[in-house]
């Protein structure tokens, strides 16, 4: 039975050399300036929400961005000790941080270690040099490889590497040597994300104007499966659509999300799921900041979630793992017999070869991984 006392905590740090040409995050380039008032809100959110969620214990936290890794580690340091002196953090077990190649040193990763950070997610997108300066990225892979040795070396037994495929002008070659080098540096952890050319970015606007040619959805499928085979033969487990990790390092805190497990967000644009409701702090950095400082919480978009809506987002998130969803875990939370309560829509699915039932579990077949999207909508 889950315990309804655990939270996942995600903080947000929205700050970054350059903006990524693909990146549709909340995060800005050249705002140095606002970083120690935006931390000081910060501060001031996690003291707030020290009473709201007394009696909850921090199993998780995630400290993302934009580039976490990019501002002052001190910042982080004095995050990381203001969450141990105002949660519970007895059984927090793992604590990520997000970082970019080009913004690490020894001593930065040193000062996380010491603040009791236990996990590295680093994102290198590409192995190819030309890849990344098309992308926007900051470094190039001869960066990549030595922070990710300085971070071993720092002692972090837990590493994360976030690849890209289906990148305009990545060749089936190029992304085969980025897996098979990316492996072989054996980090704990890889998650291989196909690029989504997204509205309001530098490449949406590209693609609108018939710049950006994207890759075609044979090519997409064609590197998916091929990463999904390799990662397999070294050693890695595929547990989630886009998530590989050696034995007993699937990430914790994004299994929160995939089994709707209840999580706080804090900073700008944060998004929260507690005590039966949806919601997201405002996403513009002033706004929040200023919130923040007249002693109210920056709340935006709060839905309570019915029952109904549970569910199926419960069927949904469950989907994405490669196990599927737990018939028996559902019946602990809902009462309800999953077979029962979907039963058209499983049928459905079924036919079309899209979904399988085995030993309790409903999960996707290897067409339903590439028509996921198509899954998924059947139980919105």
């Amino acid at each position: 039975m889950r315990s309804q006392k655990d939270l996942g905590l995600y903080i947000h740090i929205p700050f970054c050399k350059a903006k990524c040409l693909y990146c549709d995050f909340n995060s800005f380039a050249c705002r140095d300036d606002f970083v120690p008032a935006y931390f000081n809100a910060l501060k001031k959110e996690i003291c707030l929400y020290s009473d709201i969620i007394k009696g909850y214990g921090i199993k998780t936290v995630f400290i993302g961005g934009g580039t976490p890794s990019y501002v002052d580690a001190h910042n982080i340091y004095e995050i990381v000790s203001l969450l141990n002196q105002k949660f519970d953090m007895d059984r927090c077990f793992e604590l990520t941080i997000e970082a970019n190649p080009g913004t690490m040193n020894m001593e930065k990763l040193l000062l996380y270690k010491k603040a009791g950070i236990n996990r590295l997610s680093i994102g290198l997108q590409a192995w190819q040099n030309h890849l990344l300066k098309s992308l926007g990225r900051i470094h190039t892979e001869k960066e990549f490889e030595e922070n990710y040795r300085l971070a071993v070396k720092a002692g972090f037994d837990n590493i994360n590497v976030d690849l890209i495929f289906a990148i305009p002008g990545q060749s089936f070659k190029d992304w085969t040597e980025t897996v098979t080098k990316v492996a072989k540096l054996n980090p704990q952890h890889i998650s291989c994300y196909s690029l989504i050319i997204e509205e309001g970015t530098v490449f949406g606007t590209r693609f609108s104007k018939g710049e950006l040619i994207p890759v075609e959805d044979e090519l997409d499928r064609e590197m998916y499966w091929y990463a999904v085979e390799k990662l397999k033969t070294m050693g890695y487990k595929h547990y989630e659509i886009s998530n590989f990790s050696k034995e007993g390092f699937e990430c914790a805190h994004n299994l929160t999300y995939w089994k709707e497990l209840e999580y706080i967000g804090i900073g700008a644009s944060a998004h929260s799921y507690f005590n039966g409701k949806r919601f997201n702090n405002t996403y513009n950095i002033e706004e929040y900041v200023k919130i923040i400082n007249s002693g109210r919480l920056p709340v935006e978009n709060e839905i309570n979630v019915e029952t109904k809506d549970e569910i199926s987002e419960f069927m949904m998130l469950g989907l994405r793992l490669v196990d599927g969803v737990s018939i028996e875990e559902f019946y602990e939370r809902f009462g309800k017999n999953p077979l029962e309560v979907f039963r058209n829509q499983i049928e459905t699915l079924s036919k079309r070869g899209l979904v399988t039932i085995e030993q309790n579990f409903i999960k996707l077949t290897k067409l339903g991984f590439d028509l996921a999207n198509q899954a998924f909508m059947e139980f919105v």
